[in-house]
């Protein structure tokens, strides 16, 4: 599996945790370069010393800031030269009802999950067309394929997600850069702990009775990065096996 993923520079946000965090250890355990971002400084600094990363590999970001998602990216590019894998998994989950009126969940899950996605693009894209080379991992969802009572906002973010990146794919075929949209199910991670809404958290919980670990991510994402340049991944979708939804 570590073919083709060793010594590649790959930048991660959303990395103090979950998925992100474990996908960082995968990663490097096979070799690879890893950059992480994410708001908690604290835990990225945990990470990198399990690691055992230069202090540089770690940056505060907010996702929902461009230019502290760029200063990521220039990190990358100041510790290696380059970038070969962009991993945008920052992401929040406050599911709620509609008529809950959640307008600051609603709002803040569209800054993350979408203009995070957007903004990780563009801070990458230069550079991976200068290189003629690279590849873009988006984190969408199974809410990015079905829609449940609750799930609008959320499912909506993360259909946006898939719609981005396929026109993405579209457009950076010149450019010999790869897209994989990666939509998880019931993955163990932090992501229910943004809910609010008590009646959904309690369904929520049920679903996540039968969650699968957060290495099932990471060996995903390496699956894709691990291919052959000429082949392109471009989605996978998965879920624990008894996840009927």
């Amino acid at each position: 599996m570590s073919q083709n993923i060793e010594n590649k520079v790959v930048v991660i946000t959303g990395a103090s945790s979950g998925l992100g965090a474990e996908t960082a250890r995968h990663l490097a355990a096979q070799g690879a370069k890893v950059v992480l971002g994410a708001r908690r400084l604290d835990r990225l600094e945990s990470l990198a010393a399990e690691l055992g990363l230069d202090a540089r590999a770690i940056l505060s970001t907010d996702v929902t800031d461009y230019l502290q998602v760029q200063a990521l990216v220039d990190r990358a590019l100041e510790l290696h030269g380059r970038i070969d894998v962009l991993i945008n998994n920052a992401g929040l989950m406050p599911s709620s009802m509609l008529d809950k009126l959640k307008i600051e969940e609603w709002n803040r899950m569209i800054d993350v999950n979408i203009k995070g996605v957007l903004y990780g693009i563009a801070a990458v894209l230069p550079k991976m067309k200068e290189q003629k080379s690279g590849q873009i991992i988006n984190v969408s969802s199974v809410a990015g394929h079905k829609v449940g009572p609750g799930g609008a906002v959320y499912a909506g973010t993360k259909w946006a997600v898939r719609a981005i990146s396929e026109g993405l794919r579209q457009e950076v075929k010149p450019w010999n850069i790869r897209t994989t949209i990666v939509s998880p199910g019931a993955v163990d991670t932090e992501l229910t702990g943004t809910i609010t809404d008590e009646d959904i958290a309690k369904g929520m919980a049920k679903t996540y009775e039968n969650a699968i670990p957060a290495s099932s991510f990471a060996r995903v994402v390496a699956f894709a990065i691990s291919q052959p340049d000429e082949v392109d991944v471009n989605e996978i979708l998965f879920r624990p096996t008894v996840q009927v939804y």
